[in-house]
């Protein structure tokens, strides 16, 4: 049997064995012990107050926040944004696990995986072709030297793997005739393009240096050639392929992982260049977009590495606007968010060049300026200070900015420098800000960031005031049964053959069908390889909250029994209900008689609710 696309049941469970959930999640999470269980602050979602629980005897986690949940497996895809079959390949892999698995009853590999395979052969052939040129050609030599002048060592160069192509036109492609591969899937792969009058092929890049890309597991995907001298574009990147989306690529990221894991934080830069100096003077978890905006998709995948994100875009203008723009977006999607600020005309690979690594650190990474600081920083560019206009405006802009800032000490702290600078009343500037505040208030949804919302995180859906709303008891009821049902197979048969799938909540019912499916093919209890089987997202999560649910409760067969009962009685309280709304209706328009029969109806199916007794208890 097979799960995930390929993918042999045995290898799914080897793969879960062989990582422990605590282990793993802590990776990712600090997790701290209570009781039984493990808890920590969601990795998923933003959050103050720890909802994040692990529980290692059943090697499952689930938030109690947001509501994610599942086992191992589940928890590598959610972080690192895999999907199932690449999940448990890629821990199969780090497990040397060998991979024997293909295609259903062992077929071969379908035509897109391998041409996938052929195109990323292709691209770890070229970047070596590339960077041979690049050291020890003739034709390199130009640019080897321009690199130096760019202050690269040759260390720097073999690490990043940096190449030059060649003015001819069909260098690549005649290494890539001689070794075989299709050049037609070479243009698919980005790495040709095809003549105007169809007789052929030539290469893409010329007279470029050439900046390999990975993706984010280290595989050779596509590359960024910047023209040597004049000429247009400056940057020329591989057009889009079956390996490479633009707008879901941060150059470097491979590189970096490990040093944002461990420090939960990663710095984004503009450039390749900046990147590469960048970790020659100690920064080595900074990555950059692939020369275009930074994307929702980009802050997606930065939110699944880290917690915070430093900005250090270029100081000149541009660099800067494209940090005020980037800023929304990074917050949006849960990252705590700073800037580091750099002269006006300087990018960090200018900076570093100019006065070394050590103050590049010293003085712009390590100190970072928080965004309200840069928001105000910004704001006084675009006035002009020394005229009355100009100061007024962007005083009304500062107030605007600080409005904004939920905590009253940092609204004080800023008010006070303002008024100091400026000096105008602070008292004014408070009122002020106390106007906007009210007319920012009124514009939220209803309890949207209150004080008193639960965990009070930036991506929480506020709590609803007054008292929570209380469980139905049948739900209440299969929720228990469920739970009883996956640790214990007897319980688990003895309500299959008296509930069936009876359940009267559709994901109770779907799980019950999964568990019944489970015990059949003769498996033992297991919460985590039982998730395992469900291969969807809300039944794991469903299944991960009914099995965290405390089990201090008592449980026999009268128990049971009476669980069961209220489970069956839901239809006929539902038609009750149905009947009585039926009536109403009917009382309404005045049809008396009709109402009559429909009340001696209800009289009848509430008199068999309340004798009824089932044959089969």
């Amino acid at each position: 049997m097979t799960y995930g696309n390929k993918i042999p049941e045995e290898i799914i469970d080897a793969v879960r064995k062989h990582y422990d959930i605590v282990e793993t999640v802590g990776k990712y999470v600090h997790l701290t012990k209570h009781g039984k269980y493990m808890k920590g602050l969601c990795p998923f979602h933003s959050e103050k107050t720890p909802s994040f629980t692990v529980t290692p005897e059943l090697q499952i986690y689930h938030c109690y926040g947001c509501g994610k949940g599942g086992n191992v497996i589940r928890f590598y895809e959610e972080m690192e944004g895999y999907s199932f079959p690449e999940a448990v390949r890629l821990l199969a892999l780090d497990a040397g696990m060998p991979i024997t698995w293909g295609s259903p009853e062992g077929s071969k590999a379908t035509p897109h995986d391998a041409d996938r395979a052929k195109i990323i052969e292709a691209h770890e052939l070229t970047i070596k072709l590339y960077h041979h040129v690049l050291n020890n050609t003739k034709q390199g030599q130009a640019a080897k030297q321009y690199l130096r002048e760019r202050n690269l060592s040759d260390k720097l160069i073999d690490h990043f793997m940096l190449g030059y192509a060649p003015e001819e036109w069909d260098l690549l492609a005649r290494f890539l005739t001689n070794r075989g591969f299709d050049l037609a899937l070479m243009e698919k792969g980005g790495l040709l393009s095809a003549k105007a009058d169809g007789s052929g092929y030539v290469d893409r890049f010329r007279n470029r240096i050439m900046f390999p890309i990975w993706d984010r597991d280290g595989k050779a995907s596509a590359f960024a050639g910047r023209i040597i001298g004049e000429g247009q574009p400056k940057y020329l990147n591989t057009s889009e392929t079956m390996l490479f989306t633009k707008s879901r690529t941060l150059y470097n990221l491979h590189n970096a992982r490990p040093a944002i894991r461990k420090s939960k934080q990663v710095v984004l830069f503009e450039g390749y260049m900046d990147v590469i100096k960048s970790w020659s003077a100690g920064v080595k978890n900074g990555i950059a977009t692939m020369g275009t905006a930074l994307t929702e998709e980009h802050c997606a995948i930065l939110k699944r590495q880290a917690e915070e994100v430093i900005i250090c875009y270029d100081g000149d203008d541009a660099g800067q606007a494209a940090a005020h723009k980037s800023i929304p977006m990074l917050e949006g999607a849960g990252l705590k968010v700073s800037v580091a600020m750099l002269p006006k005309g300087k990018d960090p690979d200018d900076y570093i060049s100019e006065y070394g690594p050590e103050a590049f650190l010293r003085d712009t990474m390590d100190q970072p300026v928080s965004v309200t600081k840069f928001k105000l920083i910004y704001s006084r560019k675009n006035h002009i200070l020394l005229k009355e206009e100009g100061r007024k405006n962007y005083l009304l802009e500062a107030v605007q900015i600080v409005a904004e800032l939920d905590s009253s000490t940092e609204r004080e702290v800023y008010l006070k420098e303002i008024s100091r600078e400026f000096d105008i009343s602070l008292d004014a500037l408070k009122q002020d800000c106390h106007q906007i505040r009210l007319e920012l208030q009124k514009k939220k949804p209803q309890g949207d960031n209150n004080d008193n919302s639960w965990n009070n995180g930036r991506n929480e859906k506020p709590r609803k005031s007054g008292p929570p709303t209380l469980m139905p008891a049948y739900t209440h009821a299969e929720r228990r049964l469920l739970h009883v049902m996956m640790r214990d197979r007897e319980v688990a048969q003895a309500v299959h053959e008296r509930l069936g799938d009876a359940f009267n909540v559709e994901d109770h019912a779907a799980l019950a069908a999964y568990l019944y499916a489970y015990f059949a093919q003769g498996y033992d209890p297991d919460a985590s390889r039982f998730i395992a089987t469900l291969l969807d997202d809300r039944l794991e999560r469903t299944a991960a909250s009914i099995l965290m649910m405390d089990s201090d409760f008592p449980f026999d067969d009268t128990t049971m029994n009476a669980y069961i009962q209220d489970i069956l009685k839901v239809p006929q309280y539902l038609d009750i209900d149905r009947k009585k709304e039926e009536m109403v209706r009917a009382e309404r328009t005045g049809d008396f008689l009709a109402a009559a029969q429909i009340a001696s109806e209800i009289i009848t199916l509430e008199r068999q609710l309340k004798g009824r007794q089932e044959d089969r208890f």
